[in-house]
């Protein structure tokens, strides 16, 4: 029987500091993949109308819920660019908290816990400030080309974060029910 990344795979033992992140989309990629809710398989939703290339890896944590209907956004750091559906143990460290067609998108901001160029960062305001800035450039523009508008708030730290992801794993319960 195949197994559904979203709904059969932990969100990790030690969550919510540590959780496993299913990563969807490498850095340095315009290709957009998506979790097909349905199938529980990759899409390429689209190739990105922008010029520009996703600066993290970027997936989800499985059994969560947020209020767009989707698990929760992860952006995990690392020097390398990891593959679509890769399970990777991520540290969080901090939230990008946006609007996205004037919904919350927030997304959780983590370092790949066995790449140690980035395992040492705790919380995000350890990071070197241009990371933030490519981050928070790239999630306000990638869209602009589209007409969408996006729209990103203050970095928040780890704290914030692991309230996210907690109340993330709640919202999973109450809709889904237990694994």
């Amino acid at each position: 029987m195949t197994k559904h990344a979203w709904h059969d795979v932990s969100y990790g033992a030690d969550a919510p500091g540590n959780v496993t992140g299913i990563i969807e989309i490498p850095k340095n990629t315009r290709a957009k993949y998506e979790l097909d809710k349905e199938s529980g398989m990759l899409i390429l939703d689209r190739v990105i109308y922008s010029s520009m290339y996703y600066p993290t890896n970027y997936g989800f944590i499985p059994q969560t819920y947020c209020d767009d209907n989707d698990p929760l956004d992860i952006l995990v750091l690392s020097q390398i660019e990891i593959v679509p559906m890769c399970l990777v143990e991520c540290k969080v460290i901090g939230v990008m908290q946006m609007l996205d067609g004037g919904e919350m998108d927030d997304k959780i901001i983590a370092v790949a816990a066995n790449d140690m160029s980035v395992a040492h960062f705790n919380d995000i305001e350890e990071l070197p400030e241009f990371w933030k800035k490519e981050m928070r450039n790239f999630f306000q523009d990638y869209k602009k080309l589209e007409n969408k508008e996006v729209s990103v708030d203050e970095f928040q730290g780890r704290e914030k974060a692991l309230e996210i992801v907690n109340q993330s794993i709640e919202d999973y319960k109450k809709k889904f029910g237990t694994k």
